[in-house]
């Protein structure tokens, strides 16, 4: 995947040029340590590539790749607030390294920077949609946020109501950064609006293999102890589905457990494990996660023109979806 690397290391070189500097230093050192903690840089490099679709420029592109990577990781130092969470990329998160007003106020200004960088992109007749379109998906965000912290209390979440929300929380992102890209290329709508599906269905796609993962992955190729969703009476597509295909008892027996915070980690993740197995839910959930992919390939296929650059949007979605099981 050497097309692929080329714009990793792009990024990557660009990244490193763009330390945040100004007083005080408390408000820009957190936001250059959650900057350079890593991880698969995903989302700038499909603004990269989809620009790259229609335009041999691509350096052009990288304020836009930085501003996507950029309100990416505002999120997560937010949601890491939210959540109490201690780590990040194997790392002390934000609030954890300082403290919660320092996450909050940092996560602030990344936001606001996000519109430095995309001002800095050269092509004016083309901001106003680009704006529009990061506007929009900004909000998505915080919908499927909300979605997501109102399912912790509710015992009644459906399968449509899940699906719509990993699609804003998780999901909008990726189709933003291909939406963006194409956009700034000059592709015709049609073919923005390709790409964008394309990057919905994957990242749909890909929380489906997350809640896959967690609960069946192998703890070596995962990376984590499995069953942390469990654990932590996440509403995911396993749970959802069960409770919907459920005889009465297993319902009863699933909802007690799903609801229950001093039951046993490891006696809970084994009896709800066995009522997944009973109901086939692995089968269904990858059923599920393989249908969006061929939804987002289709999608991808419908695009005119770029072919090296769309094969390796294909590619990538490949490597993406790789199984762990």
């Amino acid at each position: 995947m050497q097309f692929l690397e080329k714009h990793q290391t792009l990024f990557e070189r660009y990244l490193e040029k763009q330390l945040m500097e100004g007083n005080p230093p408390g408000l820009y050192e957190p936001v250059n340590y959650i900057m350079q903690l890593g991880g698969k840089r995903i989302r700038p490099i499909l603004t990269l590539i989809a620009y790259q679709v229609f335009r041999s420029d691509v350096a052009k592109a990288l304020p836009l790749a930085y501003a996507v990577e950029l309100f990416h990781n505002f999120s997560l130092v937010h949601d890491d607030i939210m959540d109490q969470a201690l780590l990040r990329r194997g790392k002390k998160s934000v609030h954890a390294k300082w403290d919660i007003n320092t996450g909050i106020l940092s996560g602030d200004a990344m936001l606001i920077l996000t519109y430095k960088y995309f001002m800095q992109f050269d092509q004016e007749n083309y901001f106003a949609s680009l704006l529009r379109v990061f506007n929009r998906t900004g909000l998505e965000v915080c919908e499927g946020q909300q979605m997501d912290m109102n399912f912790e209390k509710r015992l009644d979440v459906r399968l449509e109501e899940y699906l719509k929300m990993i699609e804003l929380k998780t999901a909008a992102l990726i189709g933003c950064a291909l939406e963006l890209g194409s956009i700034a290329a000059g592709a015709q709508p049609e073919d923005v609006a390709h790409l964008a599906a394309f990057g919905r269905n994957i990242g749909i796609s890909f929380q489906l293999q997350d809640d896959i993962l967690d609960t069946f992955g192998d703890p070596q190729k995962v990376g984590k102890k499995v069953g942390g969703d469990i654990v932590q009476n996440k509403k995911t597509f396993l749970v959802i589905k069960a409770l919907e295909m459920a005889a009465d008892s297993q319902r009863l027996r699933l909802n007690q457990l799903m609801n229950s915070t001093t039951i046993n980690e490891a006696e809970k993740i084994a009896t709800v494990m066995e009522i997944f197995k009973d109901l086939n839910i692995k089968a269904l959930a990858i059923q599920a996660k393989e249908t969006y992919q061929q939804k987002a390939l289709a999608q991808l296929e419908a695009v005119q023109g770029g072919n090296e650059a769309k094969e390796e949007l294909r590619m990538l979605a490949g490597a993406l979806l790789v199984r762990n099981f």
